[in-house]
């Protein structure tokens, strides 16, 4: 072992949102750009810093935690970050949190250190390097100074070498600062002033990563332009060279691991939706003889040729989820390949895309489980004990992990005793220790046929391999095991005919893109092809006010008497397109949950205002039925339908003010209701705390061109979305529908022709059964939910076309996929011929998909 001259610096700070990301990315890149070479390091389990560290040096950035990895391998990893793939001038290392903030409690001898273990002044003393300290100095001047002489001199065996300012606002506060901290011997190396140049974006779980960072780039140079402008770079670098000589022998990869024959190539998932891993998992599998090809989910059609293991890491694929459905070849060939026992690991993010479905959106299926957001943050190091042998682990070895994520399973996906699930077996992966002393089970293991070594590793839990080698020595023998086997080229993965879940469903499709000229339109629910006469006539009459603006308070009045509330509980607005854009632009919840299936665009709209969305995805298993208590208590804002678009299912009006809770809004959209006799379960009433009703005249009367629809609820909402609201945003034409279709006369036969619906829809579901076609519950709206999840989904609405028909199938719905059809309440000739038409189309899928079996005869 020979000392080795490191010149290096650590960045701190009394606590986090300090800075240290900022000084720490704009001192790496103002190094760099002054000649010299640097290499960046973060303390602690955090991937983001790391990429960004990335592109101000110009090599990997690197992790330093003593958890993870034990404290005796940091300096060796540092040193051989700092020397490889070339001796770096100078190393900047970025702490975490607050100085000495590490993992909560005891250090895990049981000694009481005045450092919190994994700190960053842990690693500083580990190190031996010169801490600068940031301090921000937009809220006091002299106690600054005092602060960083607290710092200073709590442990003395932590050199803090100088101080950082950051977010002054002036040069009083500057030299007031400088004056006090000379007094205690720390000199002031600069003071960077407030920038909204430079910005890094936020997310729920911290900053955006470089790879989707659109001008990470442009970031890191305005940062490192900064710095140069305001520090001592020539100081600085002078205190980084005269830490003491490091005497340590580098990490070495390669006496870490053995090589493993046949060069196996390990496909290693990356870009923006894969961005978490630790630069030392490639090293360690490159050591061990494999060949490491990255691949972008998001836009690679296959796998890389002649993979034998898959690595898929963290990263954010909920933010990414729509795009990574949509390749759904990538996924078939996935599910494919563990079929055959490719060894995977999946780690967080990797165990999300595994899954059955992510916030509805279809994934890969490998684990048969949904996944989902929460508002809920799960964070913190632990041990895990393995509970059941693998490729990648044997059943009861220990290692420390790391969690971070705001997402869930929806059930678990393993069985302790094994035994057969839709892929193979899934088994319990972790028993995790709590901080109680208990256990709890997490991740699951797949074995490709039941009774068979499982060989995918899937779970929320981080490991660094750097502190457990042999993990990628199993990880690389296994690939070369497959590989020797010959499962080289991919082959299609068969398709399930049950699967309820679409690829990609594209939110901002409704059903008028389905009607083409010359065929019955069942994807539509409007009642008629045009408005009654009487309701034309009306709006004709009103020709004489159209050169005047609109004035919409005779027609507010008409609607709030015909539902017998007050008119400061009404707002008219452009139909319920309007509502939800008012709805997601005046309030700012927290957390806002749609419940799907259901009509998408109060998703849109609140994901086009930037909201964080969640979904409850409610399953056809259970009749698509709603249970308040599925609800996650902190979501701030609800929005359901009820009838519900696609499902027809009625909810009681009982369950859905249960959702009812102080500094929580619920909109029920309830543009079918009218559609119901009697308008039962309806909630709009004198009392509607907390509560916005949805409606709209568009279907009932035939009218959507004119954009008419409205909002009754608590009056303070109301005054909410009416601050919103433009100047006229309602024709007069619009108004008069409003006006007329609230009359008694009106509701009077709405109710009528709600009843004639009802009845003919049950004609429709009797002619479905006659079939074997079944529907999902009790439908109580103008429509049907058919399930054709039995027979092939491919050609079903081109087929039925070709018969002069156009259905709306269900791959726009969230929840569901195209084997559901959403079938419009017609005539009851109409519904006859229609299930004709389905019977033989049916047929003849069916008879394609299986040419031997006989045809079915004719439907009568």
């Amino acid at each position: 072992m020979t000392a080795t001259a490191l010149p290096r610096v650590l960045i701190a700070a009394p606590a986090s949102s300090q800075g240290k990301t900022t000084v720490a990315i704009g001192l790496m890149a103002a190094l760099r750009a002054s000649g010299r070479s640097v290499a960046g390091f973060k303390v602690g389990p955090d991937y983001i810093d790391p990429g960004y560290h990335a592109l101000a040096c110009g090599r990997a950035g690197r992790n330093l935690d003593p958890y993870l990895c034990g404290p005796e391998r940091i300096a060796p990893l540092f040193a051989h970050g700092a020397l490889h793939p070339e001796p770096a001038d100078i190393s900047v290392v970025e702490g975490v949190m607050g100085m000495f903030d590490g993992k909560l409690g005891a250090w895990p001898d049981g000694t009481d250190d005045p450092a919190g273990f994994g700190s960053s002044a842990h690693i500083a003393r580990l190190l031996d390097a010169p801490v600068l300290l940031v301090v921000d100095g937009s809220h006091s001047a002299r106690t600054a100074a005092a602060l960083c002489h607290g710092l200073a001199s709590y442990d003395p065996r932590i050199h803090v070498a100088g101080v950082i300012l950051n977010r002054v606002m002036g040069a009083r506060v500057v030299d007031e600062i400088t004056r006090g901290c000379a007094r205690v011997g720390l000199p002031v190396l600069g003071a960077l002033p407030k920038s909204t140049r430079v910005a890094v974006g936020s997310r729920h779980l911290g900053l955006v990563t470089a790879d989707e960072q659109g001008d990470a780039i442009g970031i890191v140079q305005q940062a490192g332009e900064l710095v140069a402008a305001h520090l001592d770079l020539d100081a600085i670098a002078t205190i980084a060279g005269g830490a003491p000589d490091l005497a340590v022998d580098p990490w070495d990869p390669a006496a870490e691991v053995e090589p493993v024959p046949g060069r196996p190539v390990i496909a290693m998932a990356s870009g923006p939706a894969f961005t978490f891993r630790y630069t030392e998992t490639a090293e360690l599998l490159e050591a061990a003889g494999c060949r490491v090809t990255a691949f972008d989910p998001l836009t690679a059609r296959g796998l890389p040729a002649d993979v034998s293991g898959l690595y898929l890491g963290g990263g954010f694929p909920e933010e990414h989820a729509e795009a990574l459905a949509g390749n759904t070849s990538l996924g078939a060939e996935i599910a494919s390949r563990v079929s055959e026992g490719l060894p995977t690991v999946a780690e967080c993010a990797g165990l999300l895309y595994l899954c059955r479905s992510l916030d509805g959106l279809a994934m890969a299926g490998v684990v048969d489980a949904d996944s989902s957001m929460t508002p809920r943050l799960t964070i913190g190091y632990h041990h895990a004990r393995a509970a059941n042998d693998s490729f990648l682990m044997r059943a009861g070895e220990r290692y420390r992990a790391h969690e971070f994520h705001r997402t869930t399973l929806d059930t678990p996906p393993y069985d302790r005793d094994p035994g057969p699930q839709r892929l193979g077996d899934q088994r319990l992966a972790w028993d995790v220790e709590t901080p109680t002393g208990g256990n709890r089970p997490e991740g699951v293991l797949v074995a490709p046929t039941p009774g068979s070594a499982p060989s995918v590793h899937a779970s929320y839990q981080h490991l660094h391999w750097a502190g457990s080698p042999v993990l990628a020595q199993r990880f690389a023998r296994a690939a070369s095991e497959y590989g020797h086997t010959g499962h080289h080229s991919p082959r299609p993965a068969a398709t399930t005919p049950g699967d309820a879940l679409s690829a990609a469903p594209d939110l901002t499709h409704h059903g008028d893109r389905d009607v083409l000229p010359g065929l019955v339109d069942l994807a539509v629910n409007v009642r008629d092809v045009r408005p009654p006469a009487w309701l034309v006539e009306r709006i004709v009459a009103s020709s004489d006010q159209w050169a005047h603006y609109p004035d919409q308070r005779e027609a507010t009045r008409a609607v709030a008497l015909r539902h017998g509330v007050n008119p400061d509980q009404v707002l008219l607005t452009a139909g319920s397109s309007e509502a939800f854009s008012l709805i997601a632009h005046g309030f700012s919840p927290r957390w806002a949950v749609v419940v799907h299936p259901q009509f998408t665009e109060p998703e849109v709209a609140l994901r086009n205002a930037g909201r964080p969305v969640g979904r409850l995805v409610l399953h056809a298993s259970d009749g698509f039925q709603f249970d308040h208590e599925l609800l996650d208590p902190r979501a701030d804002m609800v929005v359901i339908g009820n009838p519900t678009n696609p499902t027809g299912v009625l909810h009681s009006a009982a369950s859905l003010r249960a959702l009812c809770r102080p500094g929580r809004v619920v909109v029920v959209d309830e543009a079918f209701m009218d559609a119901v006799p009697g308008e039962p379960e309806s909630l709009i009433g004198a009392r509607m705390d907390g509560l916005l009703v949805t409606r709209s005249f568009t279907k009932t009367w035939s009218v959507p061109g004119l954009r008419i629809g409205y909002v009754v609820g608590d009056p303070a909402l109301i005054r909410v979305l009416a601050h919103e609201q433009p100047c006229w945003p309602i024709s007069t034409p619009a108004l008069v529908t409003a006006r007329e279709c609230s009359t008694p006369r009106a509701v009077e036969q709405a109710t009528s022709d709600a009843r004639q619906a009802a009845q003919d829809r049950r004609h429709l579901v009797a002619r479905l059964a006659g079939i074997g076609i079944q529907t999902v519950g009790e439908a109580r709206a103008p429509f049907v939910l058919v399930d054709l999840r039995a027979h092939p989904p491919g050609g079903l609405r081109a087929g039925l076309r070709t018969l002069g028909f156009t259905v709306r199938s269900g791959e726009s719905f969230p929840g569901l996929g195209a084997g559901w059809l959403r079938l419009a309440v017609r005539h009851p000739d109409i519904s006859d011929a229609f299930v004709a038409a389905l019977a033989r189309t049916i047929d003849a899928l069916d008879t394609a998909q299986h040419p031997m079996r006989p045809p079915q005869g004719d439907i009568r």
